[in-house]
């Protein structure tokens, strides 16, 4: 099994930084980065889902995958990582998977997180875990995750209390 590297390290933070700025900007406290082969971080994401519009489908990990997928070929983006402060919900995974994106580095577990979020209507976490997502399909995801686990709870700290 891959172990994080430093530059993963690196990028994961980054990503829980983009999902702080999201909760403090009035949305869910969800956040990503995706990289190139090189580290270089090419497109940051919060959610959406409350500011500026109620769309419960503009999760940080869908948009970003839409903004990539418009501005990279499928090919190129198999190369790429997208960062995530936590799991790919299943929307998500579809959406990296359709993009093309060929690796995904997350923080927190979506079992962890449904754990954090109990029966919240604001957000009612699947617990399947987006490798499930990834292997259903015709092409191979490499995933990561979780990692950084206490990072990444602070991030969430106090949301859904």
């Amino acid at each position: 099994m891959a172990e994080l590297s430093e530059t993963d390290a690196r990028l994961l933070r980054a990503a829980f930084q983009v999902a702080i700025r999201a909760r403090e900007d009035g949305n869910l406290p969800f956040g990503c980065v995706l990289a190139d082969d090189a580290g270089n971080v090419v497109i940051e994401q919060g959610n959406l889902g409350l500011v500026p519009v109620r769309d419960a489908t503009a999760h940080a990990e869908t948009v970003a995958a839409g903004r990539a997928a418009r501005r990279y070929e499928p090919g190129d983006l198999e190369h790429f990582t997208l960062y995530v402060s936590a799991e790919p919900c299943a929307m998500c995974a579809g959406a990296v998977y359709w993009a093309g994106i060929g690796r995904v580095v997350f923080g927190l577990s979506e079992r962890d997180l449904k754990g954090l979020t109990g029966n919240h209507p604001g957000n009612p976490t699947m617990d399947l875990p987006c490798r499930e997502v990834f292997a259903s399909g015709q092409r191979s995801v490499e995933v990561l995750g979780p990692e950084l686990v206490d990072e990444a709870l602070r991030v969430f700290d106090g949301y859904w209390s």
